[in-house]
């Protein structure tokens, strides 16, 4: 009995063991539910460095989730999507659902990734705007002249009494916004920090106009259906939950997130210090200024849809609480 014991105690606990293990692990790796998540751009871009890096350490995965990113034709196109129920989530911008839901698409902004508006205004810091008025008559390129960062611009024009008709405005797709910019073929530029980046990294001195000093439109945003958000609430609030940690590190460590983010998104291999650029460009002008890190900013919505009726690029106003909910931020 005695050699029995010993037995047991040298060889079977330790392969109870193991075999338990090995079973946790198995039932884990079946149980972790696969997520189809809408880009509005491709994943490759900095601006999605939140994302990448919440994939690259583990945070998907520590929530129980198998995320996989595809490319859908920008924010509206995503909405689109999420709203037929082709995905569960998607991403776009905080205004993206003021845009689509007169046009009967039921989704919400879920979270809100920044306190600020992603589009700044970019001039040369050597050239001859030296006020806003200076844009007048000016080439302004844009991603395009239905593209949220173009009302952006709009917002900041009107609030120096210009109109879309006072400057030439082109909307000239993800590459040739900031190639004419960098050529001297554009005189400003309605940008995001990757772009920014871009600029910099070509050596010219820019000079970077806040929108929010001028016009507070938004960040990018995550996006779901009235139907997901009923149904799967959990879901919802553990992709917000994973999404909202790599933002969050980058804030408190672009120099770091950018060894990891780099590691994972290798079409950027040897660009880490680069990266980390563009990130605490993010830190600067986009990330803060939110009292709960992810939450949407009622009054900011409320004034963005004003704008946007009084332009006539949305039709008619939307109920608030259905353009957004905060209930996943926590």
């Amino acid at each position: 009995m005695i050699a029995v014991s010993k037995f047991s105690k040298i060889f079977l606990v330790p392969i109870i063991t193991a075999g338990f293990l090995l079973n946790v692990s198995l039932t884990q790796k079946a149980t972790a539910e696969e997520v189809t998540y809408l880009l509005p751009a491709p994943p490759f871009l900095p601006a999605f460095g939140p994302w990448m890096l919440a994939q690259a350490r583990g945070y998907y995965k520590a929530e129980g989730l198998k995320v996989k990113f595809q490319t859908a034709r920008g924010g509206v196109d995503v909405a689109k999507q999420v709203g037929a129920g082709n995905a569960v989530i998607g991403g776009g911008i905080g205004d993206t659902s003021i845009i689509v839901r007169p046009n009967g698409i039921p989704v919400k902004a879920v979270a809100v990734l920044g306190g600020k508006s992603l589009m700044q205004l970019v001039t040369r810091a050597d050239g001859p705007i030296k006020t806003l008025k200076d844009l007048k008559g000016k080439t302004i390129t844009a991603l395009s002249l239905q593209d949220t960062t173009y009302y952006g611009l709009l917002g900041m024009l009107a609030s120096v009494g210009l109109t879309k008709n006072d400057v030439k405005a082109q909307g000239a797709g993800p590459v040739g916004v900031w190639k004419l910019f960098i050529a001297g073929k554009s005189d400003a530029m309605a940008g995001v920090p990757d772009w920014i980046g871009i600029a910099m990294g070509a050596k010219v001195k820019v000079k970077i106009w806040p929108a929010d000093d001028y016009f507070k439109s938004m960040a990018q945003a995550i996006l779901a259906s009235d139907k997901v958000i009923k149904e799967k609430p959990m879901l919802i609030e553990k992709l917000v939950r994973a999404t909202l940690r790599g933002m969050s590190d980058i804030m408190k460590d672009p120099d770091g997130a950018s060894i990891d983010y780099v590691k994972h998104v290798t079409r950027h291999k040897g660009k880490e210090k680069a990266m980390a650029g563009v990130f605490k460009l993010y830190n600067q002008y986009v990330y803060p200024g939110q009292k709960k890190l992810g939450a949407m900013d009622r009054d900011r919505l409320k004034g963005l849809q004003e704008f946007y009726v009084k332009q006539g690029i949305v039709r008619k106003s939307s109920k608030l609480d259905d353009l957004y909910t905060n209930q996943f931020v926590k």
